[in-house]
């Protein structure tokens, strides 16, 4: 399936009906037995964050605070489809372990967000966490109109609340929005998903825009105290993709979930548009943003990505793996989006950027089952591998300059996953299932992939520089066995079943 940006969800689904109602089985009055359904349902993933139950799309705001990680996301708590968007809450003490808590930002009936609370991030002001995110409202006229994706037209403007207590559980919004509308004299495709960071004596806010048949670009401000803030210029501005359509997203004329940081000696710039997370690197003079070499940070289903400081101080990313199939689909079944993995983030000296997940993840290894020597004793150690419940971390190392295909399949011969990797296509390519990618190492350079498997989840990183997400739909009958084409090109293969971090399935 294309990949479609979150706002497009709305269009296809009919979220205008779909945001007062519940799931099938879901009614209030039987919320057991949904409970029950979500436990036992193989598609859900065992080991990646989601709530309980319903929608939930993009990160927000994740923060290292009081010795916790806190992930917010956008959560829409009547349905599993997208619409009435709040922000979620969870809290871990390692990035993998996680514990619900209450929704920690509600739309305010007749305020400002009164549509939704979108997306944003969370800083600290001195000891003070502060949350800045877009809020929606219809737009009193046409001209104040900044979301219009052929479905919704929505005003959007950035608001602020600041917690108070060490859980952040609770949050006091300001009564109105810190910037209310876009600048004077500019006519933009978007407004939303600050990203905001303390540069020298003030804050800095990039916000996610663009300008119709001219590209996405990224609107910089400044503010002394949080409040007042300042519009700057362009960050950084795209060009044309020469897309027609209703949704600028779609057509790449508005770059959204903007996420700019120092790494290294350089500054990234991510950003969501197209269906995809594309990435920059390259300079910032304290106004303008110059990239010097760009990317692409996931092939397949991932979307909206946001970043962090870990307890250490790297530079952690993570992003929402979007649901791969049709909507009456994961209506039926209660539930929609997952988190990704945490992936700390590195620049080599060429700027390309590197990624990696967590070793944080390791802590659900289980033994260790390992293939190497002989190609007859590698084909014997295959055979005997199987990957239980879904869950498991697959490392594998093979050859640079040849074709690999290594396959999932039941014991049956149902073909669950097929990884493949050709070095005689341009760029070297990729391959998982029908999702392809490029591997910009050099061919000289053996293939290191890096595999996680949960439940209709797959993440696959090659060389630290490509990734791909891919969802997969099918329950196989039984264990999974690895079958790998060529067993002479395999250096190395190691496999961990994982452990699950709740007994239901629930990640509470």
């Amino acid at each position: 399936m294309t990949p479609i940006s979150r706002r497009a969800f709305l269009i296809r689904s009919g979220m205008a009906a779909a945001a007062t109602m519940l799931p099938a089985g879901s009614r209030a009055s039987d919320p057991t037995d949904l409970r029950t359904r979500l436990a036992h349902d193989p598609l859900r993933p065992q080991y990646h964050l989601m709530p309980a139950a319903n929608w939930m799309n993009d990160p927000n705001g994740p923060i290292f605070y009081k010795g916790r990680y806190h992930m917010f996301f956008q959560y829409n708590p009547n349905a599993s489809v997208w619409g009435d968007m709040h922000w979620a809450h969870s809290s871990s003490p390692d990035m993998i372990h996680w514990q619900q808590q209450p929704v920690a930002i509600a739309p305010t009936p007749n305020g400002w967000d009164r549509d939704g609370v979108f997306s944003g991030c969370v800083v600290l002001d001195g000891a003070t966490p502060t949350a800045i995110y877009t809020g929606v409202l219809p737009p009193d006229t046409p001209a104040d109109a900044t979301l219009k994706d052929g479905q919704h037209t929505w005003r959007e403007m950035q608001c602020l609340a600041t917690s108070h207590d060490a859980d952040l559980r609770t949050w006091q919004k300001l009564p109105a929005p810190i910037i209310a509308r876009p600048p004077a004299g500019l006519t933009v495709t978007g407004f939303r998903d600050p990203c905001v960071w303390r540069e020298g004596n003030e804050w800095r806010m990039a916000l996610g825009s663009g300008f119709a048949g001219k590209g996405g670009a990224i609107l910089l401000y400044s503010s002394p105290d949080l409040r007042q803030w300042t519009y700057l210029n362009p960050l950084v501005e795209g060009h044309s993709a020469g897309q027609t359509g209703t949704n600028p997203v779609d057509t790449g004329d508005m770059w959204e979930c903007p996420d700019f940081f120092p790494l290294g000696d350089r500054h990234v710039l991510l950003i969501s548009t197209m269906g995809k997370v594309f990435w920059r690197s390259g300079h910032y003079d304290g106004k303008h943003f110059t990239a010097a070499k760009e990317g692409v940070v996931d092939y397949g289903a991932y979307y909206a990505e946001r970043s962090m400081l870990d307890r250490d101080g790297k530079r952690v990313l993570w992003g929402w793996i979007p649901e791969r199939r049709p909507e009456a689909k994961h209506r039926a079944a209660g539930w929609a989006g997952v988190m990704s993995l945490p992936r700390v983030l590195s620049l080599d000296a060429g700027g390309q950027l590197e990624m990696v997940a967590a070793a944080t993840v390791q802590m659900l290894r289980g033994k260790r089952s390992s293939v190497r020597g002989s190609e007859a004793d590698a084909k014997k150690k295959l055979d005997a591998l199987r990957i239980h419940n879904l869950a498991a971390e697959l490392h594998v190392e093979c050859a640079p300059d040849r074709p690999f295909t290594l396959e999932l399949k039941s014991d049956s011969g149902a073909r669950f996953a097929e990884v493949a990797y050709d070095p005689a296509v341009t760029g070297s390519e990729l391959r998982i299932n029908n999702t392809r990618a490029t591997v910009t190492t050099p061919r000289t350079e053996a293939l290191h992939l890096q595999l996680f498997v949960d439940a209709s989840v797959i993440e696959v990183f090659a060389n630290r520089t490509t990734s791909i997400t891919e969802r997969i739909y099918t329950t196989p009958q039984g264990a999974l066995r690895i079958s790998i084409s060529d067993v002479s090109s395999l250096r190395a293969l190691d496999l961990w079943p994982i452990s699950p971090i709740s007994k239901d399935r629930l990640t509470s």
